[in-house]
């Protein structure tokens, strides 16, 4: 594990832990079955749950585009302060309206300024799946996010041992919820299948030198099945970019300082899409 994420790891630790004295892991499991129970009497006996976060990404590849998952991000460990006004209602707004496929919302408050009323707001204005970009590091975390609104979650491979990574993955799915499974290398993309994810993201970024190389995703695609839905993370800037990876049957891409710098996010998604509305 990487010095930043170890950090980052320790902090958010202790956050969950401060979390649980003001509301008990039973009060937060009692609280996201209830969402959960909510959700199956809206779907009216259903075959079962949704997904709505994985069922975009699809749409995005029936549909011959590859899925964005567009990002409200203030700030990053790397690049500090993104957006100083951060109108993050009307960002998700503006995603919305320029057709992502999905949103992610940095609720980390520490490196990454988020804060877990942005998720809240945010799932109460629009109706795109939204994941939850935290640094999961409690089962309690999961069923946060569920009581929070959140669609999917995010797992970061190099926070958790195998078994403790299977066990996420399955409560995240028992919720309802879809499992951003995130890998680096080629062991942790094996770690996450055999783990049982159903979505691997692979982040581009060095995170001991904060490189950035979109070949880490082309390379590591070729050891993902293709019913496996696959994500690219960082770095994604152009329309030449996005037919990168497209061509490598990379099925979605995760986008979030491009965008966040970006005066008419309408516009760069539309030239990122080559065009298409």
């Amino acid at each position: 594990m990487t010095d930043i994420l170890s950090t980052i790891a320790a902090r958010t630790k202790e956050r969950v832990e401060a979390a649980k004295k003001k509301k008990p892991l039973s009060a937060m499991m009692e609280e996201a079955e209830k969402v959960r129970a909510e959700e199956a009497t809206e779907a009216l006996g259903g075959d079962g749950p949704a997904y709505p976060f994985e069922l975009a990404l699809k749409k995005a590849s029936k549909e011959d585009q590859i899925a964005l998952i567009c990002e409200v991000k203030k700030a990053s460990p790397s690049k500090g302060v993104i957006d100083e006004e951060f109108r993050y209602l009307e960002i998700a707004a503006d995603y919305e309206r320029a057709g992502a496929s999905a949103i992610s919302v940095l609720t980390e408050p520490y490196w990454f300024l988020g804060s877990d009323t942005y998720l809240k707001e945010i799932r109460r204005l629009v109706k795109l799946p939204i994941l939850r970009k935290d640094f999961t590091v409690d089962p309690y975390q999961i069923y946060e996010a569920k009581g929070l609104g959140a669609d999917a979650v995010l797992l970061i491979c190099a926070l958790m041992e195998k078994e403790k990574l299977a066990e996420s993955i399955q409560i995240a799915h028992d919720l309802g919820l879809s499992a951003l499974t995130e890998a680096h290398t080629e062991e942790e993309v094996r770690m996450a299948l055999g783990a049982g994810a159903r979505v691997i993201g692979v982040n581009n970024r060095n995170l001991k030198t904060f490189e950035v190389d979109l070949e880490t995703s082309i390379r590591l695609r070729n050891m993902v099945p293709e019913s496996i839905l696959f994500i690219s993370e960082s770095g994604i800037r152009t329309p030449e970019d996005i037919q990168r990876l497209k061509q490598s049957k990379v099925d979605g891409v995760l986008m979030g300082e491009t965008l966040m710098r970006s005066g008419d996010k309408k516009q760069l998604l539309s030239e990122l899409r080559g065009g298409k509305q």
